[in-house]
């Protein structure tokens, strides 16, 4: 579990403006295993309305309900499953959020959902796993992102301090967790959202009905 309480994000905090994340930096494309390339595009990061959310329901470290966790398993391929197994408490309960709102609104009429875009709802941020920062800490990272955006804080500079690469790692979690699913065997659906689901309405190649639904069930 990523660690982070008030005095180490200000600690952070200073540290972030102290290596310049205010510069503009040009941003780099990390190349995943299969599926295409995914790239750190200049754009914001998250927003105030997402970062309350998650923040009220990350404080609560507890995992998902034993009845819920067997539900969202059974739309995961067993390498995916290892993959969920490796995301937080608060991560998880998010997503099982996130994927029975995308049932409600995508299957209300239909008897299975299609478990490529179930497995996309839950997995979206599994790449979050990589940095491993704790609620507060995302708090400012975050903070930043959205005022600066992301693209100057993304790029790691060569020996950066691991605490520099775990932010880096954070704020490229989508192209980071594309990476994972597709070294799993995800579904190129389940992959492509992954690598997309911070991008804007225009630049999403996953079918617009699909990721409208995924899109809105995670409230960013």
């Amino acid at each position: 579990m990523g660690k982070g309480g008030p005095a180490h994000v200000v600690g952070l905090i200073r540290d972030l403006h102290n290596v310049g994340w205010h510069r503009k930096i040009l941003t780099e494309s990390v190349p995943p295993a299969t599926a295409g390339s995914v790239t750190v595009v200049n754009q914001g990061f998250g927003s105030f309305r997402h970062l309350a959310g998650r923040f009220f329901g990350a404080v609560d470290p507890r995992a998902p309900e034993a009845e819920l966790d067997t539900w969202a398993r059974s739309f995961l391929i067993p390498a995916e499953r290892s993959l969920w197994n490796l995301m937080s408490g608060p991560d998880r309960r998010h997503a099982i959020s996130v994927a029975r709102q995308v049932e409600v609104s995508l299957y209300a009429n239909r008897q299975e959902p299609d478990r490529p875009v179930m497995a996309a709802a839950l997995l979206h941020d599994v790449g979050k796993v990589r940095s491993d920062l704790g609620t507060f800490s995302r708090v400012a990272v975050t903070l930043a992102a959205i005022a600066k955006g992301r693209e100057a804080l993304a790029a790691i500079p060569p020996q950066a301090p691991r605490w520099r690469a775990r932010v880096g790692e954070y704020l490229t979690h989508d192209v980071i967790g594309a990476e994972m699913l597709a070294r799993a065997g995800s579904d190129r659906l389940t992959v492509t959202w992954a690598g997309e689901h911070h991008l804007p309405p225009e630049r999403w190649s996953t079918p617009p009905q699909i990721a409208a639904a995924l899109s809105e069930a995670d409230g960013d």
